[in-house]
């Protein structure tokens, strides 16, 4: 009877060990893995991360958060948040304008500094140009990806619903020459 008893017991623990680990992952915080190199330097092809499941619950968006959303292809990108809803978003001589104040971009300065840089890092555009309006819309996000030549951002896919918003990320697990937080 014992020994039907303490199986029982593991049983019990099993399960809601089990139940726990599926409500974490699927409500409050879930793995990804990068792919490609769009958010390179700061990010690394095949990085792990975890993402922030609530974090837009309890909070807004802020302006260079590193979010992962459901893009249009059906997979998940990995980008960070240039333009907050209302926000004029334009980009001249190299330079982020949001609402005709000019924004430093310290996570784009090795890129920038770059010696084999030929011509801009990222191409000046309006956000008339890249979406047909002059600010971000309500209940969305423009997004773009540090490695401005190389990535697929709103620029081609345009602004980003907060529904679609998986969360915010910066903590990578792996590998571990790269664990550590992001900005």
């Amino acid at each position: 009877m014992k020994k039907k008893n303490e199986l029982w017991e593991w049983i019990k623990a099993l399960v809601v060990a089990v139940v726990l680990a599926a409500v974490i992952r699927y409500f409050f915080f879930a793995p990804i893995v990068v792919d490609g190199l769009s958010m390179f330097p700061t990010l690394h092809d095949q990085d792990r991360m975890i993402v922030n499941k609530f974090s837009y619950t309890i909070g807004e968006p802020d302006r260079f958060d590193i979010i992962v959303f459901h893009a249009p292809e059906n997979k998940d990108y990995i980008k960070r948040i240039i333009g907050l809803p209302g926000d004029e978003i334009e980009y001249k001589n190299d330079t982020l304008y949001v609402n005709g104040e000019p924004y430093e971009e310290p996570y784009l300065e090795h890129l920038k500094n770059d010696p084999t840089l030929d011509g801009p890092l990222t191409e000046p555009f309006t956000l008339m140009e890249k979406i047909g309006q002059a600010t971000v819309p309500e209940g969305e996000l423009f997004v773009m990806g540090d490695n401005r030549r190389y990535s697929k951002d709103s620029r081609h896919i345009g602004t980003v619903p907060m529904e679609e918003v998986l969360g915010k990320t910066s903590i990578i697990y792996w590998p571990l020459e790269d664990v550590g937080l992001v900005k």
